[in-house]
């Protein structure tokens, strides 16, 4: 079952008097459940692609889809809603808030909008993630006290804690050790397997990409490269034409 999809997307940003084209007539799918790496160099459009498939950015033409809507038709309300019920963010800084401690951050989200779970129900839930993310001692410990693979705990807690359908992960292992990023990561596959979340990563992290069940690999804007585990496929193999857009 496709949950995102794009269709010949391409998103142009002005620069002074000039206009730069980061995204260049863009179309692949994912299915429920993936494990996927958007991989490429800076300045690949990887990070504007993931903007725009998390509703923080809408194309210059093309069509985004997210669970079968098409968000450039959304109004900003509708947009906020589909941000909270179906999407979940990791970003590499963590952007927890510093007042609040463990267990206070991952609620948060729940506090931003009408949540369907009973009190009750909202603890347990919010428990059993703590308990799944390995930080129940740590729960009512601020930010400041925890390391960097703890506070990305948090954020993969908070991040699942209003039970979205995909979770988009900004270069989720950026600011980490290598030893502790392989443990966020088999974590985050962890919960992959188990919830069948689907995890969109936009990285250039190799072992981010080796893990993946499905890359899609960008320069300048393009796809040069789609494929699943299993599958060596080069972009020319399935008939990505670049002259014409880029299309896998």
């Amino acid at each position: 079952m496709v949950i995102v999809e794009l269709q010949n997307v391409r998103k142009v940003y002005p620069l002074g008097k000039v206009e730069v084209e980061a995204v260049k007539g863009v179309s692949f799918s994912i299915e429920k459940g993936d494990f996927i790496s958007i991989a490429g160099p800076s300045g690949s459009g990887k990070t504007t692609i993931l903007n725009m498939i998390g509703c923080v950015d809408r194309p210059t033409a093309g069509t985004v889809l997210i669970a079968d809507k098409a968000t450039k038709d959304l109004t900003d309300k509708a947009l906020t809603t589909l941000r909270h019920e179906t999407l979940g963010f990791i970003f590499q800084s963590f952007n927890l808030i510093p007042v609040l401690n463990v267990r206070e951050n991952i609620e948060f989200p729940l506090l931003l909008g009408k949540s369907r779970l009973q009190k009750k129900e909202k603890e347990e839930w919010i428990d059993y993630l703590i308990e799944e993310v390995g930080l129940s001692q740590w729960k009512n410990h601020r930010s400041n006290e925890l390391s960097g693979g703890q506070r990305q705990r948090v954020a993969i807690a908070r991040a699942l804690v209003t039970k979205p359908s995909i979770v988009l992960a900004d270069e989720p292992t950026a600011n980490l050790d290598s030893v502790t990023g392989e443990q966020i990561l088999e974590l985050m596959k962890k919960i992959n397997r188990e919830m069948q979340t689907t995890f969109i990563f936009s990285t250039h992290d190799a072992k981010i990409v080796n893990i993946a069940d499905h890359v899609i690999r960008l320069s300048d804007g393009l796809v040069t490269e789609n494929l699943r585990k299993g599958e060596h496929v080069t972009a020319s193999q399935v008939g990505l034409d670049t002259a014409e857009g880029g299309r896998v």
